[in-house]
């Protein structure tokens, strides 16, 4: 999106969302959060398997976001866990992302160079958050 009083600047979720606009199909409604909290990740050993390139490129597009949108990094957390062991439902998990990221394109942090706020940030860890092997999780 285009901020009025400073239209030279460009937003890193323009820039990384287009580019999957098309090769996802994101169809149907936006998602209203990045992740599904009543149905957890986890591993899903009879999933059917996906194309594990295409993942971590989906990946890593949503990493480059993730300076500007900390509202999907817990998300993306839970997708990267399984890299690995990928299925589809993990591949439907990171689209959520994107249909998420589709609804709330105007959202996310701006950092003016003449601000005069100072910048303070808090984080709060989740340990028994993590069923699957207990590691704290911050975000």
């Amino acid at each position: 999106f285009e901020d009025p009083d400073h239209l030279d600047k460009v937003y890193k979720v323009v820039k990384a969302f287009m580019v999957y606009i098309k090769l996802l199909e994101l169809e149907g409604k936006s998602a209203s959060t990045p992740i599904d909290t009543k149905k957890p990740l986890l591993k899903d050993h009879d999933g059917e398997d996906v194309d594990v390139q295409a993942y971590r490129s989906m990946i890593c597009s949503l990493m480059y976001l993730t300076s500007s949108r900390p509202d999907i990094m817990l998300a993306i957390c839970a997708c990267v866990r399984f890299q690995v062991t990928l299925k589809a439902s993990h591949l439907h998990a990171e689209k959520r992302i994107f249909r998420y990221l589709k609804g709330k394109p105007h959202l996310g942090l701006w950092y003016p160079e003449d601000s005069p706020f100072d910048l303070v940030a808090y984080s709060d860890s989740d340990y028994a958050g993590a069923s699957l092997d207990r590691k704290s999780t911050t975000g």
